[in-house]
């Protein structure tokens, strides 16, 4: 029963693996109660696969241990928890989760209801206040996930943000100024600095994510509320790193106020490009040598609106790699999001080394899967290349061509191109002359009459026969004749689709054969010419970009 829906790894010797992530869906808890499952119990299942960081176990040793402790076969404490802040918290549970933080950090405003307090404390007897707090860090986002809000930064999108990230020394400066409830912030630096900043507008979000601090034991650490756009309250900060996984799509953001603001070193962002407004505000705030990793639309890459923008991060040196994420890193949507990684020069001047932009697709990877890319995957793009009429800085656009197998290509396209030629030709029918142009205009029948005698049907919009006396590709022939269009189409100009008011000569049904095999011969040259022209353009294309790119040059 409890192996529905896993992900596992059939090849292990020990049967099918599960992480710790499947364990908790298992038993319906937190993956901090799986992990809480591994200290206190001594007969918790073994590792039995996977790195240190992220452990496999045997899904069979779990199942029995899961029902030797009854895990998952009733409500677990967790879950009556989660459900008592729903019932007294409803759509405002980041307000319930700050209350609950305010509690674990001892603060006396904490406002709980007794319901939810008591459960808390019951939990406490059981698991110290990072693992819960923590829990409920991820069951809320878990349920985030599940609704397609992008309230909060997703666990892939925070993978993807501190795979990427530098190492940074003890007394480094880390700044969000769109934090949340601080899930990126707080995992990039797990700690490990001592100056965290944040800003986030949502009242409820910016406290949560300081007493989720505080609870963590990160002193360091100090979020506010308010809009960092239009105050921001942290402007003499100069970080090392900044982090943002920034609003989309929105388009108030003040931009009539802040025309003449010196944040838009860049350039002034339109009001469609708020985007790149946090792009800049974030880069506004890193020190000398220091970095920004800012989560993307993939539309900002390329949008017209944004080019001269675009074009100053490449003139200056300033955009040192850009990353296509795998489709579905972010929550909302299954579409891919790039990672722009930023980085102030040390010095005046020192832009002048920088030579190109390294470009990263993981498009073809699993969301799930590793964020390191094959060497295919991967291309340092020179500056002057990405400075054309539209700054396109989707890394795809850049891969495709430096990875493309253009003389492969070529070769393929060319044979296949030959053969379809050649097969066109033979698809010709055999044709000679008539008695002479109008000849079978004499003896003719209106489709109405042989839709009436029950000779036509209609299958769709064409007629069809409906007797072996009438040949269905002798008949639609002769409806696309020139002058049956003429016939089908009115004064006004309205073309009648079922062909009544068209005539077509009387033959026998031998003759209406011949003339139907011909007709059926013409119809498919004439699909074959559309596939030619495909083809044509396919060949065009790859022999243009592979002689303009080196791949391919003239024969002598």
């Amino acid at each position: 029963m409890y192996a529905a829906g896993m992900k596992t790894d059939d090849a292990s010797p020990v049967g099918p693996l599960v992480t710790g992530s499947e364990i908790a869906r298992l038993a319906g808890v937190t993956r901090a109660a799986v992990s809480n499952w591994r200290r206190r119990y001594d007969d918790f299942p073994a590792q039995a696969g996977g790195a240190a960081n992220s452990p496999l176990y045997a899904l069979a040793e779990v199942q029995a241990w899961l029902d030797r402790q009854r895990k998952g076969q009733e409500v677990s404490p967790e879950v009556e928890l989660w459900q008592a802040m729903r019932a007294a918290f409803g759509e405002q549970m980041v307000a319930g989760l700050a209350e609950v933080a305010a509690m674990l950090a001892g603060a006396r405003t904490a406002r709980l209801p007794d319901g939810v307090a008591t459960r808390v404390e019951a939990l406490l007897e059981r698991e110290g206040p990072v693992d819960l707090v923590n829990g409920l860090t991820e069951r809320f986002m878990d349920s985030a996930r599940r609704a397609g809000s992008d309230q909060v930064t997703s666990e892939r999108v925070v993978r993807a943000v501190c795979h990427f990230a530098p190492e940074l020394p003890p007394d480094a400066t880390v700044f969000d100024p769109a934090c949340g409830i601080g899930v990126l912030l707080l995992s990039v630096t797990q700690g490990a600095v001592s100056r965290c900043h944040g800003q986030e507008i949502d009242a409820d979000s910016a406290r949560f994510a300081q007493l989720r601090a505080d609870v963590l034991g990160q002193p360091g650490v100090r979020i506010v509320s308010g809009d960092s756009l239009r105050g921001d309250a942290w402007p003499d900060v100069r970080a090392d790193l900044v982090v943002c996984d920034p609003p989309a799509g929105v388009t108030e953001w003040g931009r009539d106020e802040l025309l003449l603001d010196s944040r838009w070193e860049l350039g002034t962002p339109s009001k469609a490009e708020g985007e790149l407004a946090w792009l800049q505000h974030a880069y506004a705030h890193t020190d000398r040598g220091g970095q920004v990793l800012m989560v993307m639309p993939a539309s900002v890459a390329y949008r017209k609106a944004g080019r001269r923008i675009r074009a100053e991060l490449v003139r200056r040196g300033i955009l040192r790699q850009l990353v296509a994420l795998p489709p579905g890193t972010a929550t909302s949507h299954a579409l891919s999001v790039h990672l722009w990684c930023l980085r102030r020069p040390e010095s005046t001047g020192s832009a002048e080394e920088i030579r190109t932009v390294r470009m990263i697709d993981l498009t073809d990877n699993s969301p799930e899967g590793s964020l390191e890319p094959r060497p295919d995957q991967v291309v340092d793009v020179p500056l002057i290349e990405l400075l054309d009429d539209t700054v396109d800085l989707t890394p795809a656009s850049h891969l495709r061509t430096r990875h493309r197998d253009f003389p492969g290509e070529y070769a393929a396209l060319r044979k296949e191109l030959d053969d379809e030629v050649r097969r066109l030709a033979a698809l010709l029918p055999g044709l000679k002359p008539g008695v002479r142009p109008g000849s079978l205009d004499g003896a003719t029948t209106s489709v109405a009459d042989l839709a009436r005698a029950g000779l036509v049907t209609y299958d769709g919009p064409e007629p069809v026969s409906a007797s072996e006396q009438l040949d269905t590709d002798y008949l639609q022939g002769f409806l696309l004749s020139s002058v049956n269009a003429r016939r089908s189409t009115s004064a006004s100009g309205t073309y009648r689709m079922d062909g009544k008011g068209s005539r077509i000569p009387r033959m026998d049904i031998a003759d209406q054969r011949r003339y139907g095999a011909a007709f059926r011969a013409l119809s498919a040259f004439e699909e074959g010419m559309r596939k030619v022209g495909d083809l044509s353009r396919q060949l065009s294309e790859v022999a243009r970009d592979g002689l303009a790119a080196g791949a391919l040059m003239p024969e002598e």
